[in-house]
């Protein structure tokens, strides 16, 4: 089977799966795993480089509500590579090429490929993605072992943070202007011992203000800005600082959102597991993603 992958998260699952071979061309932003990167690439940024937070926020919301793209396809490539399946998804416009586009384009593919959109909006909808690819491409065996390998891990958590004192939570995904994280991410924050003060299980990321924000009284603040690793979610929660002290929370780390928080994948029980840690560091052990400390 000849594969694209027109999301980051897809890609990541079609690798879990064991599909890596099958995957003929990827996105601009698929990075993981490692051997992503060598594979052709079939879109493109259309925004400018070397925007800040605020121009990046303004030129998605122009062009959206213009009704045009963000990233662009490569046509006449895609058509070349003949795939048999196209993943990709529709739930955030910033997110991947149109959805329209890529049927309007797969229509005229001689090979005729079937386009799968995966839209999760919460982590049981992440799962079921597990499934939806797994039967797309005849992985049954492969998505059931990864199913298991995932539930032992939330399992595992949720075992460790039970009894504990509910830790009062609030996740930035953005800082300029300021959102709030939604859809899988109050949920993860759940499971691993918290509670997230402001965000809501399966809706879209809310624009917030800081007094909004304090008013929550969290404890600890998760800066996990959408698409930044550590270090640059660290760099911009720095940048913001002095709002960040108007919060009054107990403790505010930086994530890798890119990594184990933005993309709906296999390696959101990362960011469970990262989370747990940070949340009740006695009862969960040191997961392999870094919390970077912001001092305020």
């Amino acid at each position: 089977m000849r594969i694209v992958s027109l999301v980051p998260h897809a890609t990541e699952l079609l690798f879990a799966l064991g599909l890596g071979d099958d995957v003929v061309a990827v996105t601009h932003e698929c990075d993981f795993p490692s051997r992503a990167l060598e594979l052709p690439q079939v879109t493109r940024d259309l925004l400018p480089q070397g925007l800040g937070p605020r121009e990046i926020d303004a030129a998605v919301r122009e062009r959206t509500e213009k009704g045009e793209a963000i990233y662009e396809l490569d046509e006449e490539r895609l058509r070349e590579l003949e795939p048999d399946l196209i993943v990709t998804q529709e739930l955030c416009p910033v997110c991947a090429v149109s959805i329209d586009d890529v049927r309007k384009v797969a229509g005229t593919i001689p090979s005729c490929p079937k386009v799968v959109s995966l839209d999760p909006k919460t982590l049981g909808e992440t799962m079921g993605d597990i499934r939806t690819i797994a039967q797309a491409t005849g992985t049954r065996d492969a998505a059931l072992d990864l199913v298991a390998r995932q539930r032992a891990r939330i399992d595992r958590v949720r075992v460790a943070v039970k009894g504990a004192e509910r830790v009062p939570v609030v996740a930035i995904e953005w800082f300029d202007p300021v959102f709030i994280a939604g859809h899988w991410t109050p949920q993860l924050i759940a499971l691993a011992g918290g509670v997230d003060v402001l965000g809501f299980p399966g809706e879209h990321s809310e624009q917030a203000t800081w007094e909004t924000i304090a008013a929550a009284s969290p404890r600890v603040v998760v800066c996990m800005p959408c698409g930044y690793d550590a270090p640059r979610s660290h760099q911009e929660a720095v940048a913001h600082s002095e709002a960040l002290r108007t919060v009054g929370a107990e403790r505010i780390v930086a994530v890798d959102a890119s990594a184990y928080f933005s993309r709906p994948g296999p390696r959101l029980v990362d960011g469970l597991e990262l989370l747990a840690h940070i949340l009740h560091p006695e009862r969960v052990p040191a997961a392999d993603g870094v919390a970077l400390e912001v001092g305020v």
